[in-house]
């Protein structure tokens, strides 16, 4: 009997203490990062009975192998009532010197001082697992390594990381972990440890929980594009090329009316100022857009989801390009069924562009001005805070009045249909100025051509929507001006050429343009379906067999497919697209080739 109480009260420890699994596999919790006091969500996978440790996932992918003593139940990090007598998750960490005056998430002096016997105990033995841990952790930054061809995107864009190039001891580095939930997505920023921290910084009696703030992140992100260099030569380049672009563009036009365009005869002459102005022409501009946004609003064609925005949302927009094209095609067919002179937009076509310059110019003061009220968290990641360059650039990211999206409309609508209808007015025209009972064959290719590339932006509206136009650049004067004018009014610059210089064009030669033209499309159409799929879901199993990098900016990049033969098959589709149009109109001039 003596025995049997000497050995109970030699060994009761060891039964007393028998290894207790807390947490089960695929329990969702929180885990303190290694040699910091953060704490992160994570996923258990397995548990070691032996070395009692749980095999850990966080959110990027990383395995740990974490101690029971580091891992805590989600309900522990609920946010506290002002009254409650348990420590904040939310205190900060890192700074010299803390704040005297109070905080929500500090505890009263009198809770404090209250605290029991078994918290102090459990709080020591947390201080010596601190010590324990950051003489574990090697002080070099930590590499998290992306996995698969996932990529995470700020809005469409890479999220920004910040470096630095001093030496290892010395670094620290952010990286974002992408958090899902039902709600709002949230990011973590996980630093690698400094070997400056203080000892007493180490035994921080509070558990901290980061959480995004998406106000802060989106400030930092616009201070880092202000602090890059700007494009098109900043703001002297931007001043220069609004005021040099509509000079461009009637020069372009009145070389084009010439008969013998050349350099001898330059500059063309210059009509006066009161012959480009007609109000009739301004109010039959202005009727084109109003009767496109109509088309806009009809509630026909599905509404989908942009990418995502700063704060995790995602805008709505309509898709009905496709049939806005078919109703403008009624329009322009009853036009004929009712002898409406369409000739008169040719006989008036440096009126019309000045029209659409003064339309475009008026626009972007507009965008401009109600951009100044816009939240900060609306603005362009383009944007500056240059009055001037963000006049041109575009300062707000997407103007709404209401539900009504102005650079989603203006992107291709009244400028990409326009374009079609100004070329048939111009193939109308080469048949009334040369006397011709049916069109030219340079003619007919460049209007199919041309046609064909507008059907195929308008039957693939969506993927519109990851372009950098929607998602990166604001909307102002240079996506005004390029919707608007230079679309339709340089881009029929080929049909506008040939009305006043026909081409007489072979068959085989026509056959010849015509696989080029085609070689053209494939290329351009496969790679763009390509990109769009791709960065509307890295993760599309029918992408499963493209290969990808990964940049120092935080993007993928496609290495393989149509993206592994040149480095934008989708612009080289589009240059042999535009020379195969410009090719009907021959060799006697430059003019046509320079669009």
């Amino acid at each position: 009997m003596l025995r049997l109480l000497f050995f109970f009260f030699n060994y009761s420890d060891r039964f007393l203490k028998m290894p207790s699994r807390k947490f089960a596999d695929g329990e969702v919790v929180r885990g303190r990062w290694p040699g910091s006091s953060l704490y992160y969500e994570v996923e258990i996978l397995s548990h070691d009975s032996n070395s009692q440790l749980y095999n850990v996932k966080y959110k990027d992918g990383t395995e740990l192998e974490l101690k029971e003593s580091d891992i805590k139940p989600l309900t522990s990090f609920r946010q506290r009532k002002s009254g409650s007598t348990s420590s904040s998750p939310s205190r900060r960490r890192g700074s010299r010197s803390r704040s005297r005056s109070r905080s929500p998430g500090r505890l009263p002096k009198g809770s404090r001082r209250s605290a029991s016997a078994s918290y102090q105990a459990d709080l020591k033995e947390a201080r010596k697992e601190a010590r324990k841990d950051m003489l574990e952790v090697k002080l070099t930054p930590l590499v998290l390594k992306p996995f698969g061809n996932s990529i995470n995107r700020y809005n469409g864009e890479p999220e920004l990381i910040e470096r630095n190039d001093m030496p290892h001891k010395h670094t620290q580095e952010k990286f974002h972990l992408s958090q899902e939930s039902s709600h709002i997505p949230t990011q973590y920023s996980l630093r690698a440890r400094r070997d400056e921290i203080k000892l007493k910084e180490v035994e921080s009696k509070e558990e901290i929980v980061v959480t995004k703030r998406p106000a802060l992140l989106r400030t930092s992100e616009v201070t880092a594009t202000q602090s890059k260099d700007l494009e098109f030569g900043g703001v002297p380049g931007v001043f220069l090329i609004m005021l040099g672009l509509p000079a461009f563009l009637f020069l372009l036009l009145l070389m084009c009316k010439q008969k013998e365009p050349s350099l001898l005869n330059f500059p063309p002459p210059l009509p006066a100022l009161g012959d480009l102005w007609e109000t009739r022409v301004f109010g039959a501009y202005l009727l084109w857009f109003l009767l496109q946004a109509l088309f806009h609003l009809l509630p026909i064609g599905k509404v989908v989801e942009g990418t995502p925005l700063t704060d995790g949302r995602r805008l709505k927009y309509r898709l009905n390009g496709f049939y806005a094209f078919i109703l403008t095609s009624a329009l322009v067919g009853a036009c004929f069924f009712w002898n409406v002179e369409l000739y008169y937009v040719y006989r008036h076509f440096l009126q019309f562009a000045l029209a659409a310059i003064l339309f475009a110019t008026g626009l972007s003061v507009y965008l401009y001005a109600r951009a100044l009220k816009a939240p900060q968290d609306e603005l362009s990641p383009a944007s500056s805070g240059n009055a001037i360059y963000d006049f041109f650039i575009g300062r707000e990211l997407n103007p709404r009045i209401g539900t009504f999206d102005l650079k989603y409309f203006c992107e291709l609508r009244p400028g990409l249909i326009g374009w079609v209808v100004i070329n048939l007015v111009m193939l109308l025209a080469e048949m009334k100025e040369q006397n011709r009972a049916v069109p030219s064959l340079a003619m007919i290719l460049v209007n199919s051509f041309q046609l064909l590339y507008v059907v195929d932006a308008l039957w693939n509206e969506e993927a519109l929507l990851t372009t950098m136009d929607i998602i990166h650049d604001g909307f102002g004067f240079m996506l005004a001006f390029g919707d608007l004018v230079w679309v339709p009014f340089i881009y029929s610059f080929q049909a506008f050429y040939l009305v006043s210089h026909p081409n007489e064009l072979s068959w085989p030669m026509a056959s010849l343009i015509i696989a080029l033209k085609l070689c053209g499309f494939v290329i351009f159409r496969c790679a763009n379906s390509q990109k769009n799929a791709f960065r509307k879901n890295p993760a599309d199993p029918r992408l499963a067999h493209l290969k990808t990098i990964h940049t120092s900016t935080g993007k993928n990049l496609l290495v393989s497919g149509w993206w592994g033969f040149v480095r934008h098959p989708n612009y080289l589709g589009d240059l042999i697209m535009a020379l195969a149009w410009s090719l009907p109109c021959g060799f006697n001039h430059i003019l046509p080739y320079f669009t």
